[in-house]
């Protein structure tokens, strides 16, 4: 096996006892902007200027909609929900999406869609509809985590568009449940919404096959290619849906469906060219990838750019779905599996232990495992970890309590990853 040197060397690095240390600081992920472009090779940069160009428009677009309104509607109280959003069931029977509450939810959807075609986080669509002059995302009493390190000149203007925490991808799912049961008439509204959000999802891509997390383009890590939280794997699961054409989505037209097809093509492309080579061989992927450089990049303080064990482990399952794999993914889905194991931590747990530390900690458990940093430095291998003064850390005992408490560094979810590919493996020997 070619990479084996390599993976051993990785295993044997992160397995090595060292003093622990504060070993780097966070670098913010830079924004798309022109002045960037311009540094692009000269075959690039007019595809990227006209998506920046657009996408300026489209901001311009939604916050002049939202001013008039305004001139006749005062702005009315921020629209509420618990953080994470939902209110949209997807595992009723079908009967319930002909129904009125089914009815009435949709038509709140549909309210809070932007001029843009997007929907914002963070707010539960079983609430009421958005009334005139009313802002198209909550912005007051969000949780911590929902308002450090955004990039907005105002604070009604975060996350307005974006496929975060599922948001956009779980309305245009709900609406295409609800538009099934509507075939005439009354579910015509429901299918030009979710066409709109389509035509978003589709104009939001980068030229070079990503997705941002916010778009329009709002700065910061925000205008980075994002697998952070699997958006960018739920973006493409909803284009194949879409693409094929079956189900809720057998409104879709052929020239709808080939659109999503090339864009999802794409998709898969660009997740090709960011898997990170280290040593001659294939890793993982970070939480970013800078739009313009592919190059792996940080998010919030204490999101360092490394390698992400979670977001490697959904973009394999991902890349295992495609029914005719080509050679390159192949070989990014067997080097990927073998990173995931060579990372994998045993003999330890992640949790509260009654030895005298405070908070979730790290602490020896014979026998347990294995578990997964959620980030590895990408020249050592070893576990690395974030704290909000944005120093970076190689031991996660040493970050603040704060830090320690309000954030998954260590979990299981890859182990799953890796039993799909048990199987995926057995079928190509």
């Amino acid at each position: 096996m070619s990479n084996l040197k390599a993976l051993l060397l990785a295993t044997a690095l992160a397995a090595a006892p060292l003093q622990a240390a504060t070993i780097g600081t966070m670098t913010p992920a830079a924004p798309v902007t022109a002045a960037r472009i311009d540094g692009l090779p000269a075959a690039q940069q007019q595809a990227w200027d006209r998506y920046l160009a657009r996408s300026q428009a489209l901001m311009a677009a939604d916050k002049a909609a939202l001013a008039a309104e305004r001139k006749s509607h005062p702005a009315s109280n921020p629209p509420s929900g618990p953080s994470g959003g939902g209110g949209m069931p997807m595992d009723k029977p079908s009967a319930w999406y002909a129904g009125a509450e089914a009815r009435r939810i949709a038509a709140t959807v549909v309210s809070f869609q932007t001029p843009a075609g997007g929907w914002g986080k963070n707010m539960d669509r079983s609430g009421p509809a958005r009334v005139p002059g009313q802002s198209w995302v909550p912005h007051e009493n969000l949780p911590a985590n929902a308002r450090e390190d955004i990039v907005s000149a105002s604070e009604e203007w975060r996350y307005v568009g974006t496929i975060d925490n599922n948001a956009t991808l779980d309305e245009m799912r709900f609406l295409a449940r609800v538009q099934a049961q509507a075939p005439g008439k009354d579910g015509d509204g429901l299918r030009a919404s979710f066409r709109k959000g389509l035509a978003y999802l589709l104009e939001a891509q980068f030229p070079n096959g990503g997705w941002p997390q916010v778009y329009p383009l709002q700065g910061g890590y925000h205008d980075a290619v994002t697998y952070n939280d699997d958006a960018m794997a739920q973006v493409l699961a909803l284009l194949g849906d879409v693409a094929a054409r079956k189900g809720d989505f057998a409104f879709v037209t052929a020239m709808e469906a080939a659109s999503t097809r090339a864009a999802f093509a794409r998709g898969i492309a660009v997740i090709l060219a960011t898997q990170v080579r280290v040593g001659g061989s294939l890793t993982g992927w970070s939480q970013q990838h800078d739009a313009l450089t592919l190059a792996p990049v940080g998010a919030r303080n204490f999101e360092p750019a490394a390698l992400s064990s979670n977001e490697s482990a959904r973009l394999l399952i991902l890349l295992m779905q495609q029914p005719s794999p080509s050679p390159q993914v192949v070989a990014a889905v067997h080097d990927g599996a073998a990173w995931l194991r060579s990372v994998a931590v045993r003999d330890k747990a992640w949790g509260l232990a009654n030895d005298g530390i405070a908070g979730k900690h790290l602490f020896d458990e014979p026998g347990a495992g294995p578990i997964w940093a959620r980030f590895y430095d990408m020249e050592t291998g070893r576990p690395v970890f974030g704290d909000r003064d944005k120093s970076v850390h190689d031991e996660v005992n040493e970050i603040s309590l704060e830090r320690r408490n309000g954030y998954s560094w260590f979990g299981s979810g890859p182990g799953q990853a890796l039993k799909v590919y048990e199987t995926w493996a057995k079928g190509r020997e």
